[in-house]
């Protein structure tokens, strides 16, 4: 009987990540008159006290560096309405700005209207891991919306999913 090789597919290794359900957010800051950011799925609590957040970026990133730069950052958790927000943010090379309703928080970062809430964050720490980045933030501010029947934009084995169409377990 042969062991199974150690070596993990890429794809097979993406494909089977695809089975855990994420919610969708847009990490954003400002930096030299210039708004930036990007679409990240790989957002998640880390601490209740102090407030800590974390976020993994490729370590290519074109935007994060410029984050880096800022020192700090936003995280604006999409709702289920705002699908062509995070395609827009997803791609490369474009003004992924155009069209986008944004105000300031309270640090100075952009934050997007119609978000379901926003967290306002400095960068605590980075840490590399493979071919990421593992940001953390601590939160300094945070503004949850008031429109409870809106749901988030969930992401799952590689759609876009609407929570509101399943039942509660």
């Amino acid at each position: 009987m042969s062991l199974p090789s150690n070596a993990i597919e890429p794809l097979s290794f993406r494909e089977a990540l695809g089975h855990y359900a994420s919610g969708i957010t847009v990490i954003s800051s400002h930096v030299d008159d210039e708004a930036i950011g990007f679409t990240c799925q790989s957002f998640f609590s880390v601490s209740m006290n102090p407030p800590l957040v974390s976020f993994s970026v490729m370590s290519t990133s074109a935007s994060y560096p410029k984050i880096r730069q800022a020192g700090r950052f936003a995280v604006n958790i999409l709702s289920g309405e705002q699908v062509n927000i995070s395609n827009q943010f997803a791609r490369r090379g474009t003004d992924k700005w155009h069209g986008v309703d944004w105000q300031e928080s309270p640090l100075g970062n952009p934050v997007i209207v119609g978000s379901l809430h926003w967290l306002d964050c400095e960068i605590h720490a980075e840490h590399a891991a493979g071919d990421h980045l593992i940001v953390i933030g601590e939160v300094k501010a945070l503004n949850l919306q008031t429109a409870a029947a809106r749901q988030p934009l969930l992401y799952f084995k590689g759609q876009y999913r609407n929570l509101a169409a399943h039942d509660a377990v």
